[in-house]
């Protein structure tokens, strides 16, 4: 599916744990900001699309109402909150599109958004469970964190033990996030400390180590999308040569493997060929690396490696920083952080700055095409943006 809709404007806070004590003050914080960025007022939105996972973080609900509140001058513009576990910043990117897509309006802001800190650390990981399949899960030791853990230790029965190799995404994508300035944890530990099991980077759920997880954050990103014909007139337009969405089953139970994340390759095979590309043919990818065994089997399903040969990418330089198609330059969710509603939204904006040229220390030299993957559980509600700029 390719689209006339067009990223014209984008705000990002940083990710980490935030004074800001909700979700509706964190998106104050961006929701005006994407409008100045466009060059708009608030007079000419026609829809509000809002992505907040939730799920028990707030007893605050009816997110769509909470834009208005930070920015009056949106109180009478339709707006709808959107979920779709950790893809619910794409899913509402999705849903402000089908919106511009059905010439309803032409211009759309989308805010993403998550307070995760003020959560105590004990139930952060029962309210992720959410975004599993409840009735076969929930005693899955370590939360989330363990049903991953799962997958990798299937991955392992399977192909090898590659931890070495998950350490290695682990590293990289901390030493990107070192370069930048919206990243919850801009430190680069090495190799040497992502691999070593130890007081500092324990087992969370084996064998996934701290390091292989990905951070409990608050944050907000927001962009506003306006049709072709209003975008020409804006001084940036990113366009989508496709997106896709395709999901999975919830149950693991139920698929014919649970290290296949089918319908992330589904995703992407069917947004390439929409685009009229292969997966070489983009400058660089923004994937949801929530835990680094996903970073690892999303290579896989991008058709960057067969299956159970992932590992090869990453040892062999492919998706580095200096590498033929860098990986996560922003850090990833595992450096800069994933505070779930706002992930999707981050990414696309992230991706966006870099087609710009806007991206500082970021930054892909001469980058004109952009892969963005988010997904929502494990791999159950899979979203695959092409992202190139068009003036």
């Amino acid at each position: 599916m390719s689209d006339n809709a067009k990223i014209v404007g984008w705000a990002h806070s940083s990710f980490g744990k935030l004074e800001a004590p909700d979700v509706e003050s964190l998106m104050a914080g961006v929701a005006g900001a994407a409008l100045e960025h466009a060059g708009i007022e608030a007079r000419d939105v026609d829809a509000i699309r809002v992505g907040v996972f939730n799920s028990g973080f707030s007893k605050q609900g009816f997110e769509g109402a909470l834009v208005a509140p930070g920015l009056p001058a949106l109180a009478h513009v339709p707006s709808v909150h959107v979920e779709n576990a950790c893809a619910t910043g794409s899913a509402a990117i999705h849903a402000a599109m089908d919106f511009i897509a059905a010439g309803q309006g032409r211009i759309a802001l989308v805010v993403g958004a998550e307070k995760m800190t003020a959560t105590p650390t004990a139930e952060v990981g029962d309210i992720l469970l959410a975004a599993s399949y409840r009735r076969e899960e929930a005693a899955i030791d370590a939360g989330f964190a363990g049903i991953f853990g799962r997958i990798t230790q299937h991955y392992f029965q399977a192909y090898g033990d590659h931890s070495a190799e998950l350490a290695m995404i682990s590293a990289k994508n901390h030493a990107n996030g070192v370069h930048n300035p919206l990243a919850q944890m801009r430190r680069d530990f090495g190799f040497a400390f992502c691999n070593t099991v130890s007081d500092k980077n324990p087992y969370v759920a084996g064998p996934l180590r701290r390091t292989d997880c990905s951070l409990v954050s608050d944050g907000a990103a927001a962009l506003v999308l306006a049709d072709a014909e209003t975008a020409a007139g804006m001084a940036r337009a990113i366009g989508f040569r496709a997106r896709r969405q395709v999901n999975d089953m919830l149950p693991l139970s139920r698929r014919e493997s649970p290290v296949a994340f089918a319908g992330a390759h589904a995703a992407w095979a069917r947004a390439l060929a929409d685009a009229g590309m292969s997966i070489h043919d983009l400058d660089l990818v923004e994937t949801h690396d929530c835990f680094t065994i996903a970073e690892m089997i999303e290579y896989e399903a991008m058709g960057l490696a067969q299956p159970g040969e992932g590992w090869r990418v990453v040892r062999d330089g492919l998706t580095t920083r200096d590498g033929k198609l860098p990986v996560n330059l922003s850090g990833g969710l595992k450096s800069k952080g994933h505070p779930i509603g706002a992930t999707g939204v981050s990414m696309h904006v992230l991706a966006a700055m870099q087609l710009c040229g806007e991206a500082g220390g970021m930054q892909k030299p001469g980058a004109a095409l952009a892969g963005v993957f988010n997904m929502g559980g494990a791999a159950v509600a899979n979203y695959v943006s092409i992202l190139e700029r068009t003036h």
